[in-house]
């Protein structure tokens, strides 16, 4: 079985997921990646090539039809990328089965054009709160039985789980993006609320030192609490020393597997989460963790996990366990397997990606911030002036000779 990954580039968390995936697929399962832009970081592409996949730079648009052509299924590793939208518009793709595994959840912007659900003829999403825009009225019900779930986020082994210290207050941890783009900016408001002498928290993610993030921690009426360790290759070291791992999020954020919450689960620490949809998928209220409806709450739960090491330990085991059981790769590799043998049965098909989002730089922004019918107004986009992950200013350095992006900042 030959399949081919269309994808942006393998850093990441889909390099991750890839990675995991790729040491337990059988043998039989031939694996080529083609990168649609220069790989940055190769930690995950390397891991993916000593496992015994194929990684091709793509060299054009052509090329990458070559290889679709001598595939039996093509699967688009699925987000807001400029370079992935240029890919689907304008490469002449042969007859193909296809496949795509969505990163984005579609739940808040970006948006998951629905065209491209309908042109598919499988469509995957790697967390359940995708499932709710497949009641969609803009989706047929032949594209709503294309969908499906794979996770894309695993816990690690048993072996690296973290063995609780006993006889010292409990540690608060955080591991993630530290920016106000997802991380909410009530995480030092909550810090700075609770009681007690022996707060400890520990930050890990790379900061900018002059930032809003900085500046907020800065402002804190108990800033010793609060510690920045910077990036970490393991996280699993860097969580060793914590017990409850607090990850309130932006109720807009673009994430979905939540890689970090997830290793974090498997590793025993207890969630605290906020009631945003991509969390709710993963924490059970009260079992696996706790669901805060409010920054507010989250004060409350802290102070009592702090002050309850039974409740943290039942809570741990109860993690441990639903993460073993449900988010594991070897688990994600047996469906796309079934997935992928469902679809081998089936002929290849023609796609026109381009009448799903449309035929230029301006098109393909917008199809990932307004549904089909809706205007584009500049005025809603709030982190226009930002380069990150598929904004509009993103969009404009990949394409910056393109005359059809003048209009959005109009």
């Amino acid at each position: 079985m030959k399949i081919l990954h269309v994808t942006p580039h393998l850093g990441g968390g889909v390099g991750k997921a890839h990675a995991a995936l790729r040491g337990v697929l059988p043998e039989e399962v031939e694996q080529t990646f083609v990168l649609l832009e220069q790989p940055r970081d190769r930690r995950y592409l390397e891991s993916i090539e000593s496992g015994g996949a194929r990684v091709v730079t793509a060299a054009s648009l052509e090329q990458v039809a070559e290889l679709a052509s001598k595939a039996d299924i093509v699967q688009f590793e699925f987000w807001n990328h400029p370079r992935l939208f240029e890919c689907l518009a304008r490469c002449a793709f042969p007859a193909m089965r296809t496949v795509f595994w969505s990163h984005i959840s579609g739940v808040s912007k970006p948006l998951i054009p629905p065209g491209l659900m309908e042109e598919a003829m499988r469509f995957v999403f790697t967390t359940k709160a995708s499932l709710d825009i497949s009641s969609s009225a803009l989706l047929s019900e032949v594209a709503r039985s294309k969908l499906a779930v794979i996770n894309s986020g695993f816990g690690f082994p048993r072996a690296d789980r973290c063995v609780p210290v006993r006889n010292r207050n409990p540690a608060i941890a955080y591991l993630g993006t530290v920016d106000f783009v997802k991380m909410h900016p009530g995480f030092f408001d909550t810090i700075d609320a609770l009681t007690g002498d022996d707060i400890r928290v520990s930050v890990w993610g790379a900061i900018d030192p002059s930032g809003p993030v900085a500046a907020r921690a800065r402002a804190m009426r108990r800033p010793e609490r609060m510690t920045f360790h910077g990036e970490t290759a393991e996280p699993a070291v860097a969580l060793a020393d914590a017990d409850i791992f607090f990850y309130p999020l932006q109720p807009d954020h673009y994430g979905t597997a939540e890689n970090a919450l997830i290793e974090a689960m498997s590793l025993g620490l207890t969630p605290v989460v906020l009631n945003n949809p991509a969390e709710m998928a993963i924490v059970r209220d009260c079992d696996t963790g706790f669901v805060a409806q409010s920054v507010e709450e989250c004060v409350s739960i802290l102070q009592m996990l702090l002050l309850l090491p039974e409740l943290r330990e039942k809570i741990s085991r109860n993690a441990i366990r639903h993460v073993a059981e449900n988010r594991t790769a070897t688990q994600a590799a047996f469906d796309f397997m079934v997935l992928w043998l469902g679809l081998l049965s089936k002929s290849p098909q023609p796609c026109d990606f381009r009448r799903a989002i449309g035929a230029n730089p301006a098109d393909w922004f917008v199809a990932t911030q307004c549904l089909p019918g809706v205007e584009w107004s500049p005025l809603t986009w709030k982190h226009a002036q930002q380069r990150s992950k598929g904004t509009l200013a993103h969009f404009e350095s990949v394409f910056a000779s393109d005359a059809s992006l003048a209009r959005l900042r109009l």
